[in-house]
């Protein structure tokens, strides 16, 4: 993973370095951050940072510490699970818009899929250290942050409960 690094440290009138700048203008093309006012903006990107990962490359394995989550600006990547004979399973596609790894933000558990780019890809990475600055110290930013997570982990959990009833009928016919 080739990742740029915001300083994280800047206060909110100071100018944004020239990779924070990037960063920013990367947020701006993702739909979760709409609700963002231009400040609220510009303190995201100090405390975000933007990784590029070549085809194939893991954005984590399953069991690894989770301390991030991850908006994907651009490219596919495969969410994978380990089966109980130890192959590996596609459970999820997540492209363009989507967020990967929220979880851990919120209950600090490992990783529970192994996530792979199916091509290349740019994402938006949110550590836990930046999630709990943003927060801590901006409020505002954080309940905007937590609504959008929470609504996120609703509509996921609402699909799976459906998939799940449909498997379940499939399986009784």
């Amino acid at each position: 993973m080739r990742q740029g690094s915001s300083s994280g440290g800047a206060t909110n009138d100071e100018f944004l370095s020239e990779n924070e700048e990037k960063t920013r203008d990367l947020i701006l093309t993702l739909p979760f951050f709409d609700v963002m006012l231009g400040q609220e903006l510009d303190l995201l990107a100090r405390h975000m940072n933007h990784v590029a990962l070549r085809r194939g490359e893991h954005l984590f394995l399953e069991g690894d510490p989770g301390d991030s989550m991850y908006f994907v600006v651009s490219g596919l990547f495969d969410v994978m699970k380990k089966t109980a004979s130890g192959d590996y399973r596609t459970v999820a596609r997540i492209g363009r818009g989507g967020t990967i790894g929220e979880m851990t933000l919120l209950d600090k558990a490992q990783r529970s899929a192994t996530v792979m780019a199916r091509q290349p890809a740019v994402v938006l990475l949110l550590s836990r250290k930046g999630f709990n600055v943003l927060t801590d110290r901006y409020p505002a930013i954080g309940i905007k942050l937590l609504k959008r997570i929470m609504r996120m982990l609703s509509l996921q959990m609402r699909r799976t409960t459906s998939r799940l009833a449909d498997h379940l009928h499939e399986e009784q016919e």
